[in-house]
């Protein structure tokens, strides 16, 4: 869908981290109840159809797991000019094969699958290159009032909230095109 965006819109795209659970452990945690009994009632089931309709593979993650080093792996591959390739690998790896993002063969595999030097990529995060820059990253969510994801942000004034079909990002840029911009 981002991918359709960009082509009809001519629209930048950047990924941007934030936390859902800061208090996730690095191994990760098991999913509380309410998570549980709203997949229960079928809560997974609209995403199960977007990811159908663009051709995708959709398997419910089982835990919820630490994303700090999934983040701090992407801005290594947005200074090497793969973030966009990188992220759609590794949301591949997640949600269509049950990839942990708390563990670096995750990383590593999606790294080396965009061309990526999976050894410097690991060296550099350990070495905490990019702790700063995520954490103030996250911080600027916080301050905008980013408490769900995905969130998506337009212009830095407008927030689409969800996994959302196509149709809710065309009348929302159909919307804005409309409105004076200051």
């Amino acid at each position: 869908m981002v991918d359709q965006l960009k082509a009809e819109y001519n629209v930048d795209v950047e990924w941007r981290p934030y936390y859902l659970r800061p208090d996730t452990p690095p191994e990760g945690m098991d999913l509380p109840d309410y998570i549980l009994r709203a997949r229960a009632n079928g809560s997974e089931e609209r995403l199960q159809s977007i990811a159908a309709m663009h051709g995708m593979e959709f398997q419910s993650t089982q835990r919820i797991y630490n994303t700090r080093l999934a983040h701090e792996a992407t801005e290594y591959a947005r200074e090497h000019g793969r973030a966009n390739e990188f992220h759609k690998v590794v949301f591949r790896k997640v949600y269509a094969e049950g990839g942990d993002t708390g563990k670096w063969e995750v990383l590593r595999a999606a790294a080396e699958e965009v061309g990526l030097d999976a050894d410097d990529m690991q060296s550099v995060v350990d070495g905490g290159k990019y702790t700063a820059q995520v954490a103030e990253q996250v911080r600027w969510a916080q301050r905008i009032g980013v408490t769900g994801i995905p969130t998506y942000v337009i212009n830095d004034r407008y927030a689409i909230v969800g996994a959302q079909p196509y149709e809710a990002f065309k009348n929302a840029l159909a919307q804005i095109k409309k409105v004076p911009q200051d």
